[in-house]
């Protein structure tokens, strides 16, 4: 693993590039901010400033090569690079309260984007008047869509919000793709059809993926628990409480192993196996090595400098990051079998880890 630091403000959320050379990353501001790997050092590229609210979601499409931002300024924003520079395209997602996520479709076709207007809005290019139009879903949302996931078949749309509840919708679009076929979440796929719906999440539901192959969806809930949705057996939901304070960020390593994180600073393993087995496995964090009572004379002498004491600072947390992690994106490897994930904090850094599958649980 590795960690690196972009600064002191808060990250609120990252993309990579096709290729893991470059990411994206907002600051906690209305500015996202483009870094290039160079040896071991990361070095600002670009800074894409159209938005003048807080931006609150960024994703990169690997293929197209096309980044979506979206901001609490109720706007998003399609760029493209061209001749060096990264132009914006404002997207007509006709709504009133700010932007909350956004995620490109696999296919790269259409992105969704969540907001607090208790709806999704899912963008698509019409070739015919050169602009990105939306399409509205409304059906049983009342209140803050907080994080999306797509299904691998380029059409089902899973949603979390701040009702409590997590849903999975039909976003067919029939002008830009072919019908779709039956999947184990339901046949009949109109667009905004409700195709899951689970009413007790116990908290706002802060993030949503589903599994590589789509058969099921694991959701976290403000109330400190993970859940697991199974499509194939009849859409049965498995919770587990953990003892540990609300995760935020949760997503698939391998069919069956799941990290999720939050504000406890450090990623968890978790484990689903069927109805009734999901488990916990293992804190990915290594504990930082504590020094106390070898302090050098350097030290003694910087912190007598800097604090006007000789005491050491025993406040620093033993996990990476010093503070709430707030998303997880995948780095290398298919979502079959990540072997590294990435993850941003408040803290200001941004942490590389390397996944070893591991099939001991515990409940």
């Amino acid at each position: 693993m590795s960690i690196y630091t972009f600064g002191l403000e808060p990250l609120s959320c990252h993309a990579w590039n096709k290729d893991r050379t470059q990411i994206a990353i907002s600051p906690n501001s209305n500015v996202v901010h483009i870094y290039q790997k160079s040896g071991k050092e990361w070095n600002k590229i670009h800074e894409l400033t159209e938005h003048s609210g807080r931006i609150t979601g960024v994703d990169w499409a690997p293929e197209t090569n096309r980044i979506v931002t979206c901001a609490s300024d109720r706007n998003a924003y399609v760029w493209t690079l061209k001749d060096g520079v990264w132009k914006p395209t404002l997207v007509l997602v006709r709504i009133n309260r700010a932007a909350t996520c956004v995620k490109w479709s696999p296919m790269e076709n259409k992105f969704a984007l969540g907001s607090g207007a208790k709806l999704i809005s899912v963008c698509y290019f019409e070739k015919e008047n050169d602009w990105w139009l939306s399409k509205h879903i409304k059906k049983g949302i009342c209140s803050t869509v907080l994080s999306l996931d797509w299904h691998p078949n380029n059409v089902l749309l899973a949603a979390g919000s701040a009702d409590l509840h997590c849903r999975v919708f039909s976003a067919y679009i029939k002008d830009i793709e072919e019908k779709p076929g039956p999947t184990p979440w339901g046949s009949k796929m109109p667009f905004g059809e409700v195709l899951f719906e689970h009413k007790e999440c116990g908290g706002w539901v802060h993030s949503v993926s589903f599994s590589p192959s789509g058969d099921t969806l694991a959701w976290v809930s403000h109330n400190s628990s993970i859940s697991v949705a199974d499509g194939p057996r009849g859409k049965q939901v498995t919770h587990l409480t953990t003892d540990n304070l609300p995760l935020m960020s949760v997503i698939y390593v391998t069919e069956n192993d799941i990290v999720a994180a939050g504000h406890d600073c450090c990623p968890y393993q978790f484990s689903y196996i069927g109805p009734e087995a999901l488990g916990f496995v293992k804190k990915l964090d290594v504990p930082k090595q504590s020094s106390k009572g070898s302090m050098s004379a350097m030290q003694h002498f910087r912190n007598l400098d800097k604090k006007a004491t000789t005491e050491e600072d025993h406040n620093e947390m033993e996990t990476l990051h010093q503070n709430s992690i707030t998303q997880l994106c995948i780095v290398e490897g298919p979502k079959t079998n990540v072997e590294k994930y990435s993850s941003v904090g408040l803290d200001g850094a941004m942490v590389v880890w390397t996944f070893k599958s591991c099939t001991t649980t515990s409940n």
